[in-house]
């Protein structure tokens, strides 16, 4: 079996898991999510846990028993705690603000970079180089840090660019001037 897809998910205080024909939906104190579930997988509820398993021993089963476990386990975490991805901006003149619900970014464009947050997702600008994305859905999360460090990412020769907090960067030899 699968290492991931056997293990239970716990229950936190004040998360409620329904699971409908084709259907899970997580219900916590930060908000409600839902997945559809995969053909082959079972979902059950079982004393303040969730236990995940597979009908048979197909390979696409397999494949996806821990996948839909991961899912279902961050869906759990995302409702009762949230997800947060931290970003730098390294940069002489870089730096970032809010103007309402847009995030304007001054990266060495001629013109500001402008972008507004899909729902569900906050982002602070928790200093002129430093901003978090914050909200309970992993994927999308990831998705707009990920879109906002896609400005301008950063280049190996000085740093310079949108990083993840304690992103190393592996940084290159310029021109050493050749004898």
């Amino acid at each position: 079996m699968s290492r991931i897809g056997r293990k239970i998910i716990p229950l936190g205080s004040g998360v409620s898991i329904a699971v409908n024909d084709g259907d899970v939906t997580v219900q916590g104190p930060k908000g409600k999510l839902s997945t559809p579930t995969v053909p082959g997988i079972d979902v059950a509820v079982e004393d303040g846990h969730v236990v995940v398993s597979r009908q048979n021993e197909q390979k696409q089963t397999k494949s996806f028993h821990g996948m839909m476990r991961a899912l279902i386990a961050n869906m759990v975490t995302g409702v009762s705690t949230g997800f947060k991805k931290d970003l730098e901006i390294v940069g002489v003149g870089y730096r970032a603000q809010m103007q309402g619900k847009k995030l304007i970014l001054n990266l060495g464009y001629s013109n500001p970079v402008e972008y507004e947050a899909p729902a569900g997702i906050d982002i602070a600008v928790e200093g002129p180089t430093k901003l978090s994305v914050a909200g309970i859905d992993k994927q999308a999360v990831g998705q707009v840090a990920a879109i906002i460090r896609g400005f301008r990412s950063p280049e190996p020769y000085q740093g310079k660019g949108i990083r993840y907090a304690g992103e190393r960067i592996i940084r290159k030899a310029g021109k050493t001037g050749a004898k």
